[in-house]
């Protein structure tokens, strides 16, 4: 298993729009993506902030269906 890097939260959305994501909406510090075939994610923005690595994990494996490898490769 690879370790989960470390990135913010405008590196993600730049990464989900690059795999055909697109923004719903956007409430407060939050963003809500989706992709035509169905997958969904929120992505909380806070300036200056790094993701928590957790948060980045669960939505790498989970929202995305991705592995942790494949998602590092996009990088």
């Amino acid at each position: 298993m690879s370790p989960t890097p470390i990135i913010t939260s405008r590196v993600l959305m730049k990464l989900l729009r690059k795999m055909d994501f697109i923004e719903l909406r956007s409430r407060g510090s939050h963003r809500r993506f989706a992709h035509p075939d169905g997958r969904k994610t929120t992505v909380p923005v806070h300036r200056g902030r790094d993701l928590p690595r957790g948060l980045l994990r669960q939505i790498v494996v989970i929202d995305l269906g991705m592995n942790m490898n494949d998602f590092i490769d996009l990088l």
